[in-house]
């Protein structure tokens, strides 16, 4: 019987190839420019020539130019003739770890102002009936809101609230608090848990127009379910964020 040798050699990764289509290219340089724009040391400030550039990601210089373009059109960075490039944005960061309202989030970032469009009672469809756990047929409190921060649109919100605890909440005031800390007083609980769904979605006609933002530009739609420390669901939010001025982060841990 012959015996096999199953010891095996570790095969070295293929090095990056450098004949990749310019636009692959450049698409991966914009990907670690733009967290330096944004959060690292690039920010509120003067980026590298194009020659250094390239030496730094070892790319040509119409890769860079290219790379520079795409950042330019998200608005992020400015390029003037005989002056340079220069960073011009700023996005806010929204963590997605603990349950906190748009004020708590931002505060650091400066006043997060509301403007209450709408408020009522209506009868919900059988899905927000549903997973606010409410018999068929029993009105909920509808709130929209515009969040600015810094006197900018930042998100248009559409909360839906059980009757019990959304009339009261009606009488408290809607532009300097967040509805998180309302609900909470009302309750005379904890909020406890939230189930988060988070996707892009283009802007429709209306809320391109009450976010100030190009129709069709890309937002970012947070759909969460808000329970109280008891388990009970209080607060359905639709929230679309103008995903120009906002960016989403957490970790995660590997159990």
């Amino acid at each position: 019987m012959t015996r096999r040798d199953d010891t095996r050699t570790a095969v070295p990764p293929a090095p990056a190839d450098p004949r990749r289509p310019r636009a692959e290219r450049a698409r991966q340089v914009a990907d670690v420019l733009r967290r330096q724009v944004l959060y690292g040391d690039l920010r509120s400030g003067a980026l590298p020539a194009e020659a250094e550039l390239a030496r730094e990601f070892g790319a040509s210089r119409n890769t860079v130019r290219e790379a520079l373009a795409l950042l330019r059109a998200e608005g992020l960075i400015e390029r003037c003739p005989g002056v340079g490039t220069h960073a011009v944005a700023e996005k806010y960061p929204h963590g997605l770890e603990r349950l906190l309202g748009l004020a708590e989030t931002l505060r650091e970032h400066g006043e997060v102002a509301n403007e209450v469009r709408m408020t009522g009672l209506l009868t919900p469809s059988r899905e927000v009936a549903s997973r606010l756990r409410l018999p068929a047929g029993e009105q909920v409190v509808y709130i929209e809101r515009i969040r600015r921060l810094n006197g900018l649109p930042l998100s248009l919100d559409l909360t839906y609230i059980p009757r019990d605890l959304g009339e009261p909440l009606l009488a408290e005031d809607l532009v300097r608090n967040d509805i998180f800390v309302l609900l909470e007083r009302i309750a005379g609980r904890p909020l406890g848990r939230a189930e988060v769904t988070l996707e892009a979605v283009n802007a429709d006609p209306h809320s391109a127009a009450t976010l100030d933002a190009p129709r069709g530009a890309a937002l970012l739609m947070l759909e969460r379910l808000t329970h109280l420390s008891d388990g009970r669901p209080v607060d359905l939010e639709f929230i679309r964020f103008r995903g120009d001025r906002i960016t989403m982060s957490g970790s995660m841990n590997r159990a």
